[in-house]
């Protein structure tokens, strides 16, 4: 079903792709049909939509704010579609979900069995991407739902759910620290130290303790690998830093010990839903959504019982 006018979706593939050429090319039509429409939209509008740079096109002022209503629009459409194949009692839609690599171990896996066997006509699609990134690509309308840590606020920006966990040192069961129910960052400034990259929100979080320390530290790693630096930490090489997300198995299998940061009080950092605001939800998102929240809360009344 193609409902809405075909200008809008070509604009919306031109803002994607950034060039008339690669947008004809997805949209399997002639440039020229492309261009056309394009000249149509800017004639109605009464100003220029792109700016043509030697590199691609850019949007104009007024590009963007045509792109956010463009945005909504498409959007709308997939939630009236799904509307209407639920009133058919006919069970599909598609899902883009964008996330941070942590989650990907456990929680998001969790949710989305959990998700797959109560719809499985569902068609779900996932990619990571450091938090930043991931609120991006669901204001731009590259995905329907972000699940990151401590996002910035912002008015594009509707969290529709959060859990707070406690950010901590890892180190394997055998060093000097793994007795401590939990740490300063002075006491794992004592020992060589694996920390997040800028990509990482954890990075941000960190910064004051790193600030305040007044001796040197040693660095071994700075990376944005949440994975690297798990398995360094499990080896022994050095005091990395995250919270329970992302190790339950490697605490449950007795790998890591996760200590939580004394700052003074423990530590927290939010782990979000967003979606973009003003956004109707259709049935499969807002379903999503409720599995992320669920599974959110009792991880975070674990942690509290812990």
């Amino acid at each position: 079903m193609n409902i809405h006018a075909r200008a809008l979706k070509y604009f919306d593939t031109i803002r994607r792709c950034g060039s008339i050429r690669e947008a004809a090319r997805r949209l399997h039509v002639a440039s020229s049909a492309v261009n056309r429409q394009l000249l149509q939209l800017e004639e109605e509008i009464g100003a220029p939509l792109f700016e043509r740079m030697p590199g691609g096109l850019k949007l104009t002022a007024a590009g963007e704010a045509f792109s956010r209503h463009v945005i909504s629009v498409l959007q709308d459409e997939q939630r009236l579609l799904a509307e209407l194949d639920a009133l058919k009692g006919i069970r599909r839609g598609e899902i883009k979900v964008i996330s941070v690599e942590g989650l990907n171990a456990n929680l998001l896996p969790a949710v989305l069995e959990r998700m797959l066997t109560r719809y499985p006509t569902i068609k779900i699609t996932v990619r990571s991407a450091g938090s930043a990134q991931t609120a991006q690509a669901v204001i731009d309308g590259d995905a329907d739902v972000a699940i990151g840590f401590s996002l910035e606020r912002s008015e594009a920006l509707r969290q529709c759910a959060v859990g707070r966990f406690a950010l901590g040192a890892i180190v394997p069961p055998a060093h000097p620290l793994a007795q401590s129910p939990q740490v300063s960052f002075a006491e794992c400034a004592r020992y060589p130290l694996i920390l997040a990259g800028p990509e990482l929100s954890i990075h941000h979080a960190m910064k004051p303790l790193i600030r305040n320390h007044k001796r040197p530290i040693t660095v071994l790693l700075e990376s944005a690998s949440i994975e690297l630096a798990k398995t360094l930490a499990i080896r022994g090489v050095g005091v990395a830093f995250q919270t329970r997300i992302g190790i339950e198995r490697e605490v449950a299998d007795g790998l890591l010990v996760h200590l939580p940061l004394k700052a003074p009080g423990r530590l927290l950092t939010e782990l979000g839903v967003y979606v973009r605001a003003g956004r109707t939800l259709p049935p499969a998102l807002d379903a999503f959504i409720r599995f992320v929240e669920d599974e959110l809360e009792q991880r975070a009344a674990q942690e509290a019982a812990a």
